[in-house]
């Protein structure tokens, strides 16, 4: 599928919501992106996502406010916010956002929301390329439990592939790189949003310009994943993921689920990691202003997770605040090996709270994972035989660039409570 080679590998960047909530400027995203491209982007990491309302003047945090009028150009597309994007007076959108960080190298995404927005719809404003207006495209019934700016787009409807095809027309000529499309792919709302999805596909081919399509919120349903294959490059599989073990011990199961559907293109998202300064205007996952509250052992076992299963990399902190630690967490060579090169990833066993995950490189290195996702100090094991390979081999720590020795017949490691070491086997 072509749009797979839109993301060959898993894409990593930074996206403002878990700091900035609805709020982020472009002060700041700016101020994110130069620091990646000093710090990150030798690493690999590339996206700089501006998050959702962007077209709202007077946000303020995570929370939304109902029903408040939004910036919209003549043909019912959502424009940004000029006191928030100054760069973006006089109708030109967020083209000089994107040029001024495609110059830095990296590519600039935005968050949308599926559909038309409503005050388009009540407004009943015309739609580029069709004489169908707003409201004759609008599924009013089709809303959003939690937000209130669009309608669902009814497929069924003259104009309404036309509408897309505007939406992702306008978005090439800002030069958008990556698009995350909300409230499209929770499995409680799924069946209704499905043609939505495939119309998104129809616009991003039609425009000329690649994008890496990303779909939220989640959880997406896995007996939907061929759909998503066929559309999208990554899906979320969870709902908001914070910085609350709970939620990262839950993922281990999600991801055991969607480990044999990871591959070139299409990525099962375990959703952004809320690593460094959070919650600066985001009041989401219980608590304000904060560095994360996962434990150091919390955090490089939610980025061994991430890594090994091969899951997108979008940091959720405000990068400028990052201390030495969390930018440690970013820039190993040798665990990012893993997430851009490793093949296979699988579980080879869970035993309640004892994990193991696996995958091999092109070079047929093979990798290792041991978690300790209980509540007390205990010892995780693997075999060789496990592994389906042969001893001996050359065992190094991964995160801690030290060799390890050598091992004939089994891995065993002695790992705190909510701890992993993720290791290499070499011959």
């Amino acid at each position: 599928m072509k749009h797979h080679q839109y993301a060959s590998t898993p894409p990593m960047g930074w996206n403002s919501w878990d700091c900035y909530g609805a709020a982020v400027t472009e002060e700041e995203v700016r101020g994110n992106a130069e620091y990646m491209q000093q710090h990150l982007k030798q690493y690999g990491w590339e996206y700089v996502v501006v998050d959702i309302q962007w077209y709202e003047s007077g946000a303020e945090s995570s929370l939304y406010r109902p029903f408040v009028p939004l910036e919209m150009d003549e043909f019912s597309r959502l424009i940004p916010a000029v006191n928030r994007f100054p760069s973006a007076a006089e109708g030109k959108g967020f083209k000089p956002l994107a040029d001024f960080i495609h110059r830095l190298g990296l590519k600039f995404g935005i968050h949308i929301i599926r559909g038309i927005p409503r005050q388009a719809v009540h407004q009943n404003t015309p739609i580029l390329g069709t004489t169908v207006r707003a409201r004759e495209i609008a599924g009013t019934n089709s809303i959003c439990p939690w937000n209130t700016d669009m309608y669902g787009v009814d497929s069924t409807k003259d104009g309404a592939q036309a509408y897309y095809n505007s939406l992702f027309q306008l978005y090439a000529e800002w030069g958008v790189d990556f698009v995350k499309v909300d409230d499209i792919a929770d499995s409680k709302l799924y069946s209704t949003h499905t043609e939505e999805i495939k119309m998104i596909r129809k616009a991003i081919d039609q425009c000329g310009r690649p994008m890496v399509l990303s779909l939220s919120p989640g959880p997406a349903p896995l007996e939907q994943a061929s759909l998503f294959i066929e559309n999208a490059n990554m899906w979320r599989m969870t709902d908001d993921f914070w910085d609350i073990w709970p939620h990262l011990y839950n993922m281990f199961e999600r991801c055991y689920k969607w480990s044999k559907l990871v591959g070139p293109g299409c990525w099962p998202d375990a959703d952004m990691l809320p690593l460094g300064h959070v919650g600066i205007r985001s009041v989401d996952g219980g608590a304000s202003d904060r560095y994360t509250r996962f434990t150091k052992a919390e955090q490089r076992t939610m980025m061994t997770l991430w890594t090994i299963f091969k899951s997108p990399l979008m940091f959720g902190g405000e990068l400028r605040d990052n201390d030495e630690w969390t930018l440690s967490l970013l820039t190993n060579e040798e665990v990012l090996h893993v997430h851009k090169y490793g093949l296979c990833p699988r579980q080879v066993y869970r035993e309640k709270d004892k994990v193991v995950w696996t995958s091999i490189d092109r070079e047929n290195n093979q990798y290792v994972a041991l978690f300790n996702i209980g509540e007390e100090k205990t010892t995780v094991t693997v075999s060789l035989e496990e592994l389906e390979c042969e001893g001996p081999k050359k065992l190094r720590n991964i995160w801690e660039k030290q060799d390890l020795g050598i091992v004939d017949n089994k891995l065993e490691f002695e790992l705190e409570a909510h701890a992993s070491i993720f290791v290499k086997l070499l011959n």
